[in-house]
């Protein structure tokens, strides 16, 4: 039985989903205006995992993964690169998309833009003044009032009192309390904005997820997923809109993700030790980079340097070595001991380092001459999104991408095609020529080869 850390109760649960049999999941994605990091890809990386085994679990699952396209640093990047927001924002979700195939990440089931559901956040807002948890401020701002919803504090650990005397809280005349938070930005002169029962404005930060998420799996759902550093504010408040809204339970589980440190020191551009992940990928092979993430498990730090990402090279080379030992005339063995191990670390709260550790035990029986084993370590690797490459292809250096993850391209681009969108057609067919594969478009469907 699947058991999940929720970061709400500050234990290991067992998991019960509010539907039998489906799982609606809804994960804070990317701020696009620059290149994804590695924080970014750990996020990608660890809840395409969670996926993936909730799937295996035999869940129907629903994976929501929102795109933040308007906010103040996406209106100051687009101003100094001199183009409109949209061009920006664009260009760079096409980068993220790009980033997120390589390191074999599958789309989620929606990928919601915010800009797309401002409607549903002034509806929410307007909910929210209703009941008396919003006002307008002087400014022509619209805050939430957090010390009228009971049990502020509670995913961060923290009373009400304590976050008010915190550093993180600044001084802002016009609201009520400063603990207040942001949810209808009036806008300043040239900036982007949409007409509301307030006036022009845009949505602060915070109520994006809860509208989006909301509109897509309901005002409760199972799992609520981000990076640790978004537990507080923007979790804590997002808990607060949404439940002060609709007066139910918003999320059962919640799920955060260790930081990324850099040599044992924060990651930050101002310490210089900032990568971005095309800066990672041009050193190391994509399933290394995937690898190395998932050998830590996700609630843990994962601490970054250019020894551990060869300690992962040479892991993975070690489970690659095995599986070319058989050709293709073995037999198939399954181990049902080893099969079982794996399924423990997995419902132990997504244990993948363990999960791993099993693959191991079969690589190591497989070297010991039961190569018969292979066909069961690609099958677990799987599960993680992992040896589902040619063994010799990496084994020399090959880059490029397995069967399946070319397969999922296609249909993508013929799904693009059927709907006239040409564009993302010839955007997926140059990535997949970068990748080294040559697409044949014939009359029963198209075909494909590696260069």
């Amino acid at each position: 039985m699947l058991r999940i850390y929720n970061t709400l109760d500050r234990e290991k649960q067992r998991f019960v989903p509010i539907r039998p049999g489906e799982v609606r999941m809804y994960v804070c994605g990317m701020t696009v205006y620059d290149f994804c990091h590695l924080g970014h890809a750990r996020v990608m990386v660890v809840f395409d995992m969670v996926r993936r085994w909730l799937r295996t679990s035999g869940y129907r699952v629903r994976y929501v993964r929102n795109i933040t396209d308007i906010d103040d640093k996406i209106i100051r990047r687009a101003a100094e690169a001199g183009e409109s927001i949209d061009m920006l924002t664009t260009r760079f979700i096409r980068f993220m998309d790009e980033d997120a195939t390589v390191l074999g990440v599958e789309k989620p089931e929606d990928e919601p833009r915010a800009t797309r559901y401002i409607g549903q956040m002034i509806e929410l807002i307007e909910r929210l003044q209703e009941r008396g948890l919003a006002y307008a401020a002087t400014d022509g701002d619209v805050n939430f009032s957090v010390r009228k919803f009971n049990g502020y504090g509670r995913l961060s650990g923290k009373s009400v009192d304590e976050l008010r005397s915190g550093e993180r809280v600044g001084i802002d005349a016009t609201k009520t309390d400063p603990l207040d938070f942001v949810l209808w930005k009036r806008s300043k002169p040239g900036e982007p904005s949409w007409s509301s029962p307030w006036g022009e404005g845009r949505p602060g930060w915070h109520i994006e997820c809860s509208a989006m998420s909301c509109a897509l799996l309901g005002s409760h759902f199972d799992i609520h997923g981000g990076g640790q550093d978004l537990q507080f504010p923007h979790h804590e408040n997002e808990i607060a809109q949404s439940e002060g809204a609709s007066g139910e339970k918003f999320v059962n589980y919640w799920m955060h993700n260790g930081f990324v440190r850099v040599d044992d020191e924060k990651m930050s551009k101002s310490l210089g030790n900032f990568f971005t992940l095309r800066d990672v990928l041009a050193k190391y092979d994509p399933e290394i980079v995937r690898f190395f993430i998932l050998r830590a498990h996700y609630r843990s730090p994962l601490n970054y340097s250019d020894s551990h990402l060869d300690d992962a090279k040479a892991a993975l080379t070690r489970l690659y070595t095995a599986l070319s030992a058989c050709g293709a005339g073995c037999e198939t063995e399954h181990s049902q001991p080893h099969a079982e191990r794996f399924r423990q670390a997995m419902d132990d709260d997504f244990g993948t380092p363990d999960a791993i550790a099993v693959l191991f035990e079969l690589a190591n029986e497989i070297n010991r001459g039961r190569s018969g084993l292979s066909g069961q370590l690609r099958e677990l690797g799987a599960v993680l999104g992992l040896l589902q490459r040619d063994a010799g292809d990496f084994l020399r250096g090959g880059t490029g991408p397995s069967d399946a993850l070319i397969d999922e391209l296609i249909v993508r681009r013929t799904n693009a095609r059927k709907s006239k969108n040409f564009e993302e057609a010839d955007r997926i067919r140059l990535e997949l020529d970068k990748l080294g594969v040559i697409l044949e478009d014939g009359a029963t469907g198209t075909g494909w080869r590696r260069r």
